[in-house]
């Protein structure tokens, strides 16, 4: 248990540090000024109370009993005193216009670190993490680090200059007093320490709590049909009030323990102030320590001073501990392996000369060629065709739960090939893959004869279109979604990829036209329609591998005949992998796969297999279904 604490608090003390080098790295000045006037703010009210010992016992006492008192000493240190005032008036001001600054400014770097490396996490982190999870980083987790910086960090740093201004101050005017204010600052942090563990442990447990409730709202949030079809309100009703629940009770815990930190600090502060009056008057009284009127009024004062810092800590202190809690998480995103990419083989464009030598061209040809460089320096082009092909290929999401079991296959350059098998079979799984959305455990696989684990990713995944069964449509027009496939596409381009997937003819019919916003991801247009500007996207990239995952699964069948049409168009002269559970649409497949369990089963063209009279007989005559 013992550990576990120490553990916690050490991941705490390396969080916080690395969230102060946020600050003081990104606005090393402003932060460094932000320093300066809060010393001297915290200089400034230190000076009310010291101020009190030279009032009385050098001015107002003297004067006392005097037929023509002179206040003009008085009325110089008074002078004085407003000045001190005012510079720390000015001071405050300050520093809290910057830290304001600063907050957002240093929220804003962490959104853009957190947002930049989360691009380079792989799709496995993804499969992992719910998005309502990751929302919550964005969301809840920094806007509690905003209350802490423009807020929380000025006050401790304030809390600390006066705790030791005020210490020196009461060291000075009276070392017996101080001592007993020694004893008090060792109870009260024993007591933070007790109190400040409990709430630190349940806010950690609230921000993961809180993450879990925003996760399961937008889950839901995007079911919200599905729930209703399926009567599934109660139930969704009870999940939420369990995991409100867990969050409830780590919030109560967590706020119980932080908001009795305040109170209890405040209590050990009136005891001190009861203890110092009483030794400072029997001090006074036996003529101990020359403690006179002026220095026990100043120390008195310098008592609540002295406490106020732990009590403006303590009220700041559950602040803090959910800043850090919600750090610790985003700093774990920020952590987070990156996928890694050892290839060296890139896409470029190319021509071929007369002898037909492939060289390398800056100009879009229409040609693609591999730039593979060599140890000896030397660097040969390899035209891509789109032959692609499995050897062996070994593979499990898990280690210890193996998907497809020594896969051999092969798609030569312009084949279509198919996919047909039972949900879970591994069809998907093959495009994944050929993606490297994830590497596989054993054989390999060659994409124009290369290993693809020597291409690079970005160049690889640009050398394939991908039109896959949920489309997802951004916020933009029309014309910027057709475009996302290919973002330097002229208009001329676009119009020719939405004639060519069949879709130029409703976006014509749209009031705006190419030029229709689309918001929630599409939810204006019907599913068929969505799945037409996906096909158009695939279209303008123009790639040379396609791949097609249940692509006219959400379209009705006259539709379907519709797009199909425009599919046969944009396959022409491609290597095309095609999963489809409507067999109707693979029957022209050079190639037809059935996959069951991970492993191939058949294969062939639709005339081969239907002889065959195995498996995909069973399935395209209705014998046997799909599940």
């Amino acid at each position: 248990m013992s550990d576990k604490k120490s553990r916690i608090s050490k991941n705490t003390l390396q969080t916080a540090k690395r969230l102060l080098k946020y600050v003081t790295e990104t606005y090393k000045l402003r932060f460094f000024l932000v320093f300066i006037c809060i010393f001297i703010s915290a200089g400034a009210s230190i000076s009310v109370s010291l101020s009190l010992k030279f009032m009385l016992d050098d001015f107002i006492i003297p004067l006392i009993g005097q037929q023509n008192p002179n206040f003009a000493g008085l009325y110089h240190a008074l002078g004085i005193l407003g000045c001190i005032f005012l510079a720390g008036v000015l001071a405050t001001f300050t520093y809290t216009r910057l830290m304001v600054y600063i907050g957002q400014g240093v929220l804003k770097r962490i959104r853009d670190d957190m947002f930049e490396h989360m691009q380079t996490l792989p799709i496995r982190y993804f499969d992992q993490n719910t998005n309502g999870s990751i929302m919550s980083l964005y969301t809840n987790d920094t806007d509690t680090l905003r209350q802490m910086i423009s807020q929380s960090i000025p006050q401790a740093l304030t809390s600390f200059f006066t705790i030791i201004v005020t210490f020196i101050s009461m060291l000075v005017l009276s070392p017996i007093l101080t001592a007993l204010a020694v004893l008090v600052i060792f109870l009260m942090l024993f007591v933070s320490r007790k109190i400040g563990g409990n709430s630190g442990k349940y806010f950690v447990r609230q921000q993961v709590a809180l993450a879990d409730v925003t996760g399961f709202v937008e889950e839901r949030m995007n079911g919200q049909r599905v729930v209703k079809v399926f009567n599934h309100e109660s139930k969704s009703k009870e999940e939420f009030d369990r995991l409100n629940e867990s969050l409830f009770e780590c919030a109560s815990q967590a706020n119980t323990f932080a908001n009795i930190m305040g109170p209890v600090i405040g209590n050990i502060g009136n005891l001190q102030f009861v203890l110092t009056a009483v030794l400072g008057g029997f001090l006074s009284v036996m003529g101990i320590g020359g403690i006179t009127l002026g220095v026990m009024a100043s120390y008195l004062q310098f008592t609540k001073s002295f406490t106020q810092p732990f009590m403006q800590v303590a009220q700041q202190f559950n602040s803090i501990i959910m800043a850090l809690a919600g750090a610790e998480r985003i700093f774990a995103l920020i952590d987070e392996k990156s996928e890694t990419d050892e290839g060296y083989v890139t896409l470029v464009n190319a021509k071929k000369d007369a002898d037909g030598v492939i060289s390398e061209c800056r100009e879009r040809t229409g040609m693609w060629a591999w730039k593979h460089p060599h140890n000896d320096g030397s660097v040969t082009y390899t035209e891509l065709t789109g032959d692609v092909r499995f050897e062996d290929v070994t593979f499990g999401y898990d280690e210890e739960k193996v998907i497809l079991h020594n896969i051999s296959l092969f798609a030569k350059p312009g084949q279509k090939l198919a996919f047909v098998g039972s949900t879970g079979a591994g069809k998907t799984t093959i495009t994944n893959l050929i993606n490297r959305f994830y590497d596989i455990q054993e054989g390999k696989i060659r994409y124009d004869g290369i290993n693809i684990t020597k291409i690079k990713k970005d160049d690889l995944r640009r050398s394939l279109g991908i039109v896959l069964q949920d489309t997802h449509l951004f916020t933009g027009t029309i014309r910027d979604n057709i475009r996302y496939g290919k973002l330097d596409a002229t208009d001329e381009e676009i119009y020719a990829a939405a004639k060519l997937a069949h879709a130029d003819q409703f976006i014509r019919m749209l009031p705006d036209g190419y030029d229709t916003m689309l918001s929630g991801d599409g939810e204006e247009l019907s599913q068929g329609q969505r799945q037409l500007l996906s096909i158009a996207r695939a279209a303008v990239a123009d790639p040379p591998v396609l791949i097609l995952d249940e692509a006219t699964s959400s379209i009705d069948t006259r539709t379907e005949s519709i797009v199909q049409k425009g599919m046969d168009n944009l396959m022409k002269g491609r290597t095309v992998f095609v999963i489809a559970h409507r067999l109707s649409t693979i029957r022209n497949s050079d190639a037809i796969i059935v996959l069951d369990h991970g492993r191939i089963i058949e294969r062939g063209d639709h005339e081969d297999l239907i002889r065959l009279k195995g498996t995909y007989y069973q399935l395209y005559t209705g014998k046997l279904e799909l599940s």
